[in-house]
């Protein structure tokens, strides 16, 4: 299983937005062949802070949905909004075991 962690800081004021989008993004990734995960979450001490747990059953299946037209639209709205540039950390996932 292929896992990224991002992390993301937004602008206070655009913190309501950036949910918004998040949520059309997720509705939609949620749906992708390859997906098993795709949580959003925000931090309890700090609403600017957000974080997304990814989890695709291959590196491929993670790969194409960067070329989705749901993610490119999440991505170009929020652009703007981003305090400082998002941070992806890729990891392997191990457990649950996923078969591809």
């Amino acid at each position: 299983m292929h896992v990224t962690i991002v992390y993301a800081s937004v602008k206070p004021e655009k913190v309501e937005a950036f949910k918004k989008a998040c949520r059309l993004n997720h509705e939609n990734s949620i749906l992708e062949p390859g997906n098993v995960r795709f949580d959003i979450l925000q931090s309890t001490d700090d609403p600017t802070k957000f974080v997304f747990y990814e989890a695709y059953k291959t590196q491929q299946d993670a790969l194409a949905h960067k070329e989705t037209a749901h993610y490119l639209a999440w991505r170009n709205t929020v652009a703007d909004w981003m305090a400082e540039p998002r941070q992806g950390v890729p990891y392997q996932g191990l457990y649950p075991v996923v078969n591809g």
